[in-house]
């Protein structure tokens, strides 16, 4: 009897010594404070990551060369490039115009080809055609990024020069987005179609009983229902664009320009921040501290991209019993 009950168990049930002993109540809570202590070390790190950004850039706007207002309106940044610190101009427009304008292009070709691709993975493919292009798309998400950064200055901007005929800089925004669109493209697909995948099979049998086809039942049942899944993919995506650093430290540029155009160079928010940690500013100068008030700045826009993705997700998401 007891053995028939005891191959009725699960697997992870069998064949276990589940008896309650003082040693095994304290190895538990030993265990228990263990996972509490490592939650609270996330904590303490993240408050500590913002308390540092917060005091240093402190020191930076507390500087008689820099007011807010020319921060968040001027359209000039010359932080690196002017050597008397009267004629540097310190507004944030012209790295968040590049920054932006690579982020913009990543998502042109990450978005749509991810969902495109997560939909045909999840409806269409068989299992022999996925189990080959599910491992394909995560090999492209472990490149390391210093090698898209070169994959996007050897290949893509040369391709860019000899299709234009030379409209390109050999640096510019659009090879780094490019490059950043490609490294967020397996995350895209992947998120997107393990929320895709959770749609209950019940869902998909009522739009074939009603006489869907198959493209339909994806496109008007499965997305709209995987909908929060895809948003949260979607704007996480957009966050990893952002804060994408060495792709855009090769590929993009180091000019600093307020432009729309995407065959110029342009310096994003992480890229200034790199060219200044391998300056010879020293520490304690304005220029500097620059790279704080940048840097809260990036971490003010991720934050809030999180916060909307979580309403999104919340207000989209649908519970199947």
């Amino acid at each position: 009897m007891s053995s028939r009950l005891a191959s009725s168990l699960p697997a992870a049930l069998q064949k276990r010594n589940f008896r309650s002993t003082a040693a095994s109540e304290f190895r538990e809570r030993c265990v228990v404070v263990l996972l509490a202590a490592c939650g609270l070390t996330t904590v303490l790190i993240t408050v500590c990551i913002v308390g540092m950004l917060i005091s240093q850039s402190w020191n930076f706007f507390q500087s008689e060369h820099v007011s807010i207002g020319e921060f968040f309106t001027g359209t000039q940044w010359t932080a690196l490039q002017s050597r008397d610190l009267a004629d540097a101009k310190f507004g944030i427009w012209p790295l968040l115009s590049g920054t932006l304008r690579v982020t913009m292009i990543a998502m042109l070709i990450a978005l749509p080809l991810g969902l495109i691709t997560a939909i045909f993975l999840s409806e269409f493919a068989s299992h022999r055609v996925r189990s080959f292009l599910k491992p394909t798309l995560e090999i492209i998400a472990g490149i390391p990024t210093v090698v898209l950064g070169y994959f996007a200055i050897l290949v893509i901007s040369p391709s860019l020069q000899w299709v234009t005929g030379g409209a390109f800089d050999t640096f510019n925004a659009t090879s780094a987005g490019i490059a950043v669109g490609i490294l967020c493209l397996p995350m895209v697909c992947s998120l997107s179609e393990d929320a895709m995948r959770a749609v209950p099979m019940a869902l998909r049998d009522g739009a074939y009983g009603l006489g869907c086809t198959p493209f339909e039942t994806a496109v008007k049942v499965v997305v709209p229902s995987a909908l929060s899944g895809i948003i949260s993919a979607f704007l996480l995506a957009f966050s990893r664009a952002i804060g994408e650093t060495m792709v855009v430290a090769l590929a993009a540029g180091t000019r600093a320009t307020a432009t729309l155009d995407p065959r110029e160079q342009s310096q994003t928010m992480t890229g200034f921040i790199v060219e200044m940690i391998k300056s010879e500013n020293e520490y304690g100068t304005v220029q500097y501290y620059s790279l704080y008030a940048v840097a809260i700045t990036l971490f003010a826009i991720t934050f809030g991209m999180t916060v909307l993705g979580q309403i999104i997700r919340r207000r989209f998401q649908e519970n199947y019993s």
